[in-house]
């Protein structure tokens, strides 16, 4: 799993990287600027094949864009909302969380770092985004197996004449075709009782 840091400090980006390395995070990417880091998520947004970053480290006291701006701007485009990100501040005021959290942060580390508190943080945030992503993708199977369910327990029109069957969105198919599409069921050849008691009848007329 993947971690951005952002922060306009290199002395605190090398301590947070340091430690998250040291912790058995080795995949991070540094960012000293807010701006820098959007592009670069807004970049692998636009191309899937891209790797996105899994949890995103901000320091909410940067020049030009501050991290709350920035958090704001990355809760509202709906292919980075999803990313969980953490506020690291020297400011822990009530107030100042207020505004954090307020902005879409999750969490939020002080500074100067403490090694355990971060890896805490980290930790316990990337067990719940997997939690939530392996949640997502179980309700998206089971959305798919429901709909084909409904599909298959569904009343289906069938052709008088050449006996194909309409599917859901509206193609005509065959019997083959429309067992093989909507659902598991794999087709072999075979006889069923009622040809076989025929083809015998019409062998032994013959």
């Amino acid at each position: 799993m993947s971690i951005l840091i952002v922060d306009d400090s290199l002395i605190d980006r090398s301590v947070a990287e340091g430690i998250l390395h040291k912790s058995g995070y080795p995949n991070t990417i540094t960012m000293d600027s807010a701006d820098a880091a959007y592009t670069y998520l807004e970049q692998a947004a636009r191309h899937p094949d891209s790797p996105m970053v899994d949890l995103i480290l901000m320091d909410i006291m940067m020049p030009k864009i501050n991290g709350l701006e920035a958090c704001r701007s990355i809760k509202a485009d709906p292919r980075l909302a999803d990313i969980p990100l953490v506020m690291v501040t020297a400011n822990t005021d009530e107030d100042s969380l207020r505004q954090a959290f307020a902005a879409g942060a999750v969490d939020y580390i002080r500074k100067p770092i403490l090694a355990v508190e971060l890896v805490a943080r980290v930790c316990t945030i990337l067990t719940m985004q997997t939690e939530m992503t392996m949640r997502k993708r179980r309700e998206r199977d089971l959305a798919a197996a429901m709909q084909e369910l409904k599909a298959l327990r569904g009343c289906a029109p069938i052709c008088a004449s050449c006996k194909r069957i309409q599917g859901p969105g509206g193609k005509w198919e065959t019997l083959e075709e429309f067992v093989k599409t909507h659902s598991d069921l794999r087709i072999d050849d075979a006889l069923c009782q009622y040809c076989v008691e025929q083809w015998q009848h019409d062998r032994t007329a013959a």
